[in-house]
């Protein structure tokens, strides 16, 4: 029984540590979307994936520590940045109404690239 035990912490550990480092490589790889992102909807579902990482990173470091209070924070942030992604996104939505010409010469590059099967 006690073999098993310390088997279950020791797996337990590496799962910790593997599930951050995927965690930093999808953060780098959100981060180089965000900066590169042609338009201003890429970034903001850019900035939905960062909390979804952010949530990623509270749950395990909560895990790990077993300071389960982590995984309240990370529900509370799991609201926030849903509340975010749709006040964004509203905000996109009655921009593009508005008439601004920036955003329409977006969205007119975005469906040319979409009928060119880009």
């Amino acid at each position: 029984m006690i073999e098993i035990l310390g088997f279950t912490g020791s797996f337990l550990d590496v799962c910790i540590r593997v599930s951050l480092v995927l965690l930093s490589l999808s953060f780098f790889l959100i981060v180089f979307r965000f900066v590169k992102g042609p338009s201003l909807p890429d970034r903001i579902v850019a900035l939905d994936m960062l909390v979804a990482v952010g949530i990623g990173f509270i749950a395990a470091i909560g895990v790990q520590t077993d300071y389960f209070l982590y995984i309240d924070i990370a529900i509370a942030l799991g609201l926030v940045g849903f509340l975010a992604t749709v006040a964004f996104a509203r905000f996109v939505r009655n921009r593009g109404l508005a008439g601004d010409k920036t955003i329409m010469n977006e969205v007119g590059e975005s469906e040319a690239r979409r009928e060119a099967g880009l």
